[in-house]
């Protein structure tokens, strides 16, 4: 039952409504609120998706449901997107950070606003919660910030330890399709075309942006709230899953703000907890309401007595391209770092085992180069829980990595944290990258992944100033993994493994290397949670409550594939990943939509120069006689000295062409 449902108000939805910025630009809202009059506290979600089309579906079940319980659910497109005005340049830009700002003011001002406002976001909404309040706007009260990062460079699609992560370019190649719709003619009237023009004339290669920054410059530490986190000074809850690529940020988040904070993570992907994939999905909306109630209307809701932390603790599961749900059960924490916690340190010896407490070995080195198939296993750094994009058995690419593994656990054992392996190396070459994987193997072989990092040796000191490497010499550094919450049952061995490239996780060095390891003074260091059988159970998150979904009509049904299409006769291997929304109409405004992406990664096995991602986007918007299409294709390929973008817009209105460009940009590669 719905805790909040005795006290419902009817709810008035604004469909489309202009928010003046300081310099005449406008940007497009969607509002929904309590139709009694009263002034209420406003909830922003401020984004780039669409508040008339492609988030709406999402925003049915969430905004009614938390408007009728006494807000004001307020959407906003960001400048350039959407049904707003204006270009969209880039991610995060200042600009864009000063319009939030702008917005809360606006809000405040309202009539049906009592003046307190909250940010909530999930992804890019969640970036620009915490960007925003670092900015202390005075009617910001709180943020909820979802899958979100402090760190624009070491915690998000582009870079993970200075490696090119594959994500980079796909999320580039889906903002390039994005950012060729034009705003919806029935919201905003003529001025519709004039508008499209600007975003496909204006909004440029943001591909070449991003690849141009290498390094942790001063591109990334814009909108890096990490750079002075004491400026955020408002509460923040922070939530994400095992299976997103943001779970770093909450530990980092409950560490170092210095205001009233809240840690959720579950075992989801990058989704909202109330769409929680895999499961179990929880009633997130009443749990953020709860936050609301307390920060935004000042009402004692037992939120902030509980526990500071609560995540998921992973049972074991059979390794699967997909999971409906995971086994495990829900534990908290006081704080982060965790008194719970302790650091339990194995040692790798030269025949495989994983000791813990052992002696290290005396003065033994091992060598290593790993075939460009490692990697195929992997998934993607960012999960949407779609079939394929979770790693799958891992046996193959430790097939073609160094592995070393424990004996069968007499014990459980809980890894909860972030795990670290203290390498000692050389390499024979100037810039190289390592790889490091945990993995739950059970007693019948099969290995789970648990946890993984990725490391950019050059970047072995600095993000900020890489050194190439010097062959032959040696160097020790710390490769962090992923955090994670993981049980291993009692008769499972726990498996690292260590290969020199991560294909299609991340771009492979300019050439094979061979990694030499020192395993006398290489050791595995993991956050062993201490078992505590008296620990009471935590208060029942419950399960997903909503408003009714969005009416709409399935013209033809989504679906993904993932592939991997190995061609034994001439030695190629290709990745080919669909994700098709399929073809919608929603009802109520009459409004049919479709996306199709079909990503593809490929290499020819003896050729190291052969890696290659190509990512063609279609989109299509029509209503009666008017119909809006676009193709964008993104080829993005490597020497051992540049970078490679090719790239090409077509957009159609009625079939003609309305707007072609293309792009060829060489990059050099920056120790990457």
């Amino acid at each position: 039952m719905d805790p909040s449902s005795s006290s419902l108000f009817e709810v008035a939805e604004t469909l489309h409504l202009e928010i003046p910025m300081p310099d005449g630009c406008r940007l497009a809202a969607r509002v929904w609120r309590p139709l009694h009059g009263k002034s209420v506290p406003a909830i922003l979600e401020y984004l780039p998706y669409r508040k008339g089309d492609n988030t709406l579906s999402r925003d049915a079940v969430r905004a009614p449901f938390i408007a009728a319980r006494g807000y004001a659910y307020v959407r906003v497109d960001i400048r350039g997107s959407g049904e707003s005005e204006g270009v969209m340049e880039d991610e995060y830009t200042a600009q864009e950070i000063q319009d939030g700002c702008d917005v809360i003011a606006w809000l405040a001002e309202q009539q049906w606003c009592d003046g307190n406002v909250g940010m909530v976001g999930i992804s890019w909404g969640g970036f620009n919660g915490l960007q925003i309040a670092a900015e202390r706007p005075p009617a910001l009260k709180a943020v909820v910030s979802l899958s979100s990062t402090d760190d624009r460079y070491a915690d998000d699609v582009h870079y993970m330890g200075g490696t090119l992560l594959i994500d980079q370019i796909s999320w580039a190649s889906h903002m390039f399709a994005i950012n060729t719709l034009p705003p919806d003619p029935e919201l905003v009237g003529d001025k519709w075309r004039r508008l499209w023009m600007d975003r496909l004339t204006g909004s440029g290669m943001w591909l070449q942006n991003w690849t141009e920054h290498q390094r942790r410059d001063a591109f990334w530490k814009h909108g890096s709230v990490c750079e002075d986190i004491s400026r955020i000074d408002v509460p923040v809850y922070a939530v994400s899953g095992w299976a997103d690529g943001y779970c770093r940020t909450v530990f980092r988040l409950m560490e170092t703000l210095q205001g009233p904070k809240k840690g959720l993570i579950g075992p989801w992907a990058h989704k909202y907890p109330h769409l929680g994939s895999p499961g179990p999905a929880i009633d997130w909306n009443n749990e953020e309401l709860r936050w609301w109630d307390h920060w935004l209307k000042g009402r004692e809701t037992g939120i902030m007595e509980e526990p500071a932390l609560r995540f998921y603790l992973q049972d074991h599961a059979e390794p699967a391209s997909y999971y409906e749900t995971r086994a495990g059960r829900w534990i908290e924490e006081p704080a982060w770092p965790s008194p719970n916690i302790v650091s339990k340190v194995f040692a790798l010896s030269a025949n495989g085992d994983l000791v813990a407490d052992g002696e290290p070995c005396q003065s033994e080195t091992v060598t290593h180069s790993s075939p460009p198939w490692v990697g195929l296993m992997g998934g993607k750094w960012c999960s949407y829980a779609h079939p394929g994009d979770q790693p799958v058995d891992q046996r193959r690419d430790d097939a073609g990595s160094l592995t070393f593994e424990t004996a069968p656990l007499e014990t459980p054992l809980d890894i909860v944290g972030d795990a670290a392996l203290e390498l000692t190396f050389s390499v024979d070459k100037p810039v190289a990258q390592v790889a490091v994987r945990l993995s739950d193997v059970a007693p019948s072989g099969s290995a789970t992944r648990v946890s993984y990092g990725l490391l950019n040796l050059t970047h072995r000191n600095s993000h900020e100033s890489p050194e190439a490497l010097v062959p032959g010499e040696s160097y020790r550094v710390s490769v962090p993994f992923k955090h994670v919450a993981q049980s291993l049952r009692t008769g499972h061995r726990l498996r690292l493994a260590i290969s020199t490239s991560y294909f299609p996780m991340a771009w492979p060095s300019p050439e094979p290397v061979a990694l030499t390891l020192n395993l006398q003074t290489t050791r595995l260091v993991l956050p062993v949670r201490l078992d505590n059988p008296s620990e009471p159970i935590p208060r029942d998150l419950g399960d997903p409550l909503g408003a009714p979904p969005m009416a709409a009509e399935t013209l033809s049904a989504p679906h993904c594939d993932w592939q991997i299409i190995n061609d034994l006769a001439n030695g190629s291997v290709h990745v080919k990943i669909t994700d098709d929304a399929g073809v919608i109409r929603i009802e109520g405004n009459d409004l049919t939509i479709a996306s199709s992406t079909q990503e593809t990664y490929a290499f020819e096995e003896n050729d190291w120069s052969s890696f290659r991602a190509c990512i063609v986007s279609d989109q299509l918007m029509a209503r009666d006689a008017w119909c809006v299409e676009s193709r964008t294709e993104t080829e993005f390929t490597a020497t051992p000295s540049h970078f490679y973008i090719c790239a090409r817009l077509v957009a159609r209105e009625r079939g003609e062409i309305a707007h072609e460009q293309t792009w060829d940009c060489e990059i050099p590669r920056d120790l990457a």
